[in-house]
């Protein structure tokens, strides 16, 4: 008897560049490629983990780069794929589109592999329980500066020092763990997001990873970066997106004198005047119960903590001067890094070109680590935003030989010259 043929599935379905790049949201199909895979998440996107919007930057591109580099566990994240799988790209396709460098995205992996092999990826848990108990201290430190010296002024502007030190400083920690790169499973590390951006700053998680994410997908490409959403309504940003403007005869504010408005409307305003009112909308609108609930515990926490001492209105009036403070931290802190750098409409680059060309790092010491959590070494950061970050240091060399070897420049400067560059 002739031996029996086995059953053969259906063959898959073949597709290229041209065809994935017609499928990139602007009608109503969604597809991306991954590791040559094609993926219709049209329906998709909208229960997607990470963001309806930080998914659908990459409809009609590859995605490989950016699906490595976001999630931990990559192999449980797969099998929820198998169902959204379509097809491939034929045989006879690149690997990824031809605006993309070929050499430099292969190398770039290569590193990446090399980074996992030295254990760069796996986290220092003493150091970061560290890092949260200074957090606490500083917040106890505060109470009792009051409790001890009283409320007069002096004894009121250190307590509100301390505190803006401690909101800074816990908004860099939830950072880390709102990124996936303290523990290893997604879990642990959304729990402590929760803890550190709700019961410390009183701020949702939700909130932070539908801005953020969509952030490190696309920096500085407008549209598609959040972070730029001041243009054009309040600043006209980057040399490409100002000429838009000129040749479009339109005029939001008086441009010319932004530099001095900065001041005004940019470092003090953002926390105290829109952030502290935005973040409840968000919760509320799309009904994020639990990031309420972990809000309420904050500001129940400090009510009690400080009405007894300063009363309703100096209680008031700490909170929005700690506010203040803080909200000129965070601004030049976050800015310095990319408001300096090449921004533009997304082009589909390249994972490595797309970050250096919008990020900068300032010189490392330990003032400058601790001042900005770490985030001095933003283009590390950008390209393996799941590494905990007393690891930046140590991957930083092999960054810059990536980058020195394929002609891209690897800007590091100091502190006050990349505060300066914001306004220049």
């Amino acid at each position: 008897m002739a031996p029996e043929t086995p059953a053969q599935g259906p063959a898959p379905r073949y597709f290229t560049w041209d065809e994935v790049a017609q499928r990139s949201g602007r009608d109503k199909e969604r597809w991306l490629v991954i590791e040559r895979k094609v993926y219709n998440i049209s329906e998709f996107t909208r229960r997607h983990p990470g963001g309806s919007r930080v998914i659908s930057h990459y409809a009609g591109q590859d995605a490989t780069d950016p699906f490595v580099a976001f999630h931990i566990n990559k192999g449980l994240v797969r099998k929820y794929m198998n169902s959204l799988l379509i097809g491939e790209l034929s045989p006879e396709q690149p690997s990824f589109e031809p605006t993309k460098n070929k050499e430099l995205t292969e190398e770039f992996r290569e590193l990446r592999a090399t980074v996992e092999q030295m254990g760069l990826m796996k986290a220092n848990h003493v150091f970061f329980l560290l890092y949260l108990l200074h957090i606490l201290l500083l917040d106890v430190a505060a109470w009792l500066t009051l409790l001890v010296f009283g409320t007069s002024f002096m004894p009121f502007l250190l307590c509100a020092v301390l505190l803006s030190a401690v909101q800074a400083q816990a908004g860099w920690l939830q950072h880390d763990f709102g990124h996936l790169s303290v523990f290893s499973t997604s879990t642990w590390n959304h729990l402590l997001h929760h803890f550190v951006i709700g019961h410390l700053k009183g701020a949702p998680a939700s909130w932070w990873n539908h801005m953020h994410f969509q952030h490190h997908a696309k920096p500085n490409c407008f549209r598609k970066d959040p972070d730029i959403n001041m243009h054009p309504f309040f600043f006209a940003l980057g040399k490409i997106l100002s000429v838009e403007l000129g040749k479009q005869k339109k005029k939001y504010m008086p441009y010319n004198h932004q530099h001095k408005y900065f001041f005004l409307i940019g470092p003090p305003a953002l926390l105290p005047l829109y952030f502290q009112w935005y973040i409840f909308y968000f919760v509320i609108q799309r009904k994020k119960w639990v990031d309420l609930a972990w809000m309420i515990t904050f500001y129940v926490r400090i009510s009690l903590t400080y009405v007894p001492l300063l009363g309703v209105k100096g209680f008031l009036g700490l909170f929005f001067v700690v506010r203040f403070l803080e909200s000129n931290w965070f601004v030049w802190v976050t800015q310095m890094n990319h408001i300096p750098m090449h921004i533009d409409h997304d082009r589909n680059r390249d994972w490595v070109s797309t970050q250096l060309q919008a990020t900068c790092n300032v010189h490392k010491s330990a003032f400058n680590d601790w001042f900005s959590g770490h985030l001095n070494f933003q283009i590390e950061h950008h390209l393996f935003p799941t590494m905990p970050r007393h690891n930046y240091h140590k991957v930083a060399p092999l960054v810059q030989s990536l980058c020195a070897k394929h002609g891209i420049e690897y800007q590091s400067k100091p502190l006050l010259s990349a505060f300066a560059d914001i306004v220049q």
